[in-house]
């Protein structure tokens, strides 16, 4: 049977996207977008201030969109987004321009957790945190 290649071309594409979001897990859960912005903060678009709030073991997308702030890690890494207590639990992500998604599980307990930038990204560097709030 005749297959154009522009379709072929079109459903390999197509497969190549599907696969690559089910092998990082990121096929379900509610979107959160976080900018690490060229001045070295990280902002929420919609929010006045950068908080994400989610309920407790809730399955999250984090989309982070990374900037060039001034300075970058050997690795290419121009920020990271850091929750140290919940390193374990895939809270520590080396971010490089661009949009890149993250599958995550928030943490079982309420609280407010740190987030922060570890990579030395330039001016400002010290104060690039926002804050994760788990509540019910």
């Amino acid at each position: 049977m005749y297959i154009p290649r522009i379709c072929l071309t079109l459903l390999l594409s197509f497969l190549a996207v599907t696969n690559s979001l089910l092998a990082t897990g990121a096929t379900t859960g509610r979107v959160i977008e976080v900018i690490a912005d060229k001045d070295n903060t990280f902002k929420v678009p919609g929010e006045k201030k950068p908080v994400i709030t989610v309920k407790p073991g809730e399955s999250i997308i984090l989309r982070i969109t990374s900037h060039f702030g001034g300075e970058q890690a050997r690795d290419g890494a121009e920020h990271s987004f850091v929750v140290k207590k919940l390193r374990d639990h895939g809270w520590d992500i080396r971010l490089k321009e661009g949009t890149q998604d993250y599958a995550l599980v928030a943490p079982p307990e309420r609280g407010q957790y740190l987030i922060e930038c570890t990579v030395k990204c330039g001016r400002g560097h010290d104060d690039m945190n926002m804050k994760l709030e788990v509540t019910e």
